[in-house]
């Protein structure tokens, strides 16, 4: 690898540690249409996953069709939590002030989610406007698509090859190494499960953290270190 010159973080389980309010939310409005999954297999599965994922699985496996205005409804009561409760994950400040790259933000997530959490944890500004959310950009389609990706590259006029991902979700994970990038996991957040940092290894994932401060070091480290052919 040529040195990093773009780092590129999801935001929800990775800069904010949010997946299990929004998994809590999902699992109680899925119970009242008889879809019964506990909130650790809902992380398990779908973290990082498309709301297109969640309803195939509630069509297969439970022969049941969300509303179309579901979305809509889990959606207001995901941000007024967050407003009240999401907090960054540890260390998130003091990493970004040691991080010598460009760095862009990837999510699968609206943009109103992603402001209000953001600027809750004070991070909105210390990544504006480049903040990308795949629900919102024409032709873009979410992760495990490398779309995202690909699109941030572009707008850094930057080659996939030298730019490093931090992600939490396989499917993160899977889009990244499709862009042709270099991903280090994380498995730091209170969503993380046992055996987490094996499945993002088996994604692709060249090494997993637990902590966030572990990143600049990385970076620096990827610069001299091959790694695993993409």
């Amino acid at each position: 690898m040529a040195d990093c010159k773009l780092v590129i973080f999801d935001c929800d389980g990775t800069l904010m540690d949010s997946e299990t309010i929004v998994a809590e939310i999902e699992t109680a409005a899925l119970a009242e249409y008889d879809v019964k999954i506990e909130t650790t297999e809902f992380l398990r599965r779908f973290a990082g996953s498309s709301e297109a994922v969640l309803r195939t699985f509630v069509l297969e496996e439970f022969g049941r069709h969300l509303p179309d205005d579901w979305d809509k409804d889990i959606s207001e009561q995901v941000q007024q939590r967050l407003w009240r409760e999401v907090k960054a994950v540890d260390g998130v400040h003091e990493m970004l002030d040691r991080l010598d790259q460009p760095r862009c933000i990837c999510s699968n997530a609206g943009m109103r989610k992603l402001e209000i959490e953001l600027t809750r944890a004070e991070l909105w500004n210390r990544f504006r406007p480049y903040v990308y959310s795949a629900m919102e950009i024409d032709g873009v389609g979410s992760k495990p698509a490398p779309d995202i990706f690909l699109h941030a590259a572009r707008e850094f006029e930057t080659d996939p090859s030298n730019c490093l991902v931090i992600e939490d979700s396989v499917s993160g994970v899977l889009g990244a190494r499709a862009a042709g990038m270099r991903v280090i996991g994380f498995a730091g957040a209170s969503h993380t499960y046992p055996g987490h940092a094996d499945v993002l290894t088996e994604a692709g994932a060249e090494t997993v953290i637990k902590r966030l401060a572990d990143i600049p070091a990385i970076v620096d480290a990827f610069s001299f270190w091959e790694g695993a052919t993409i």
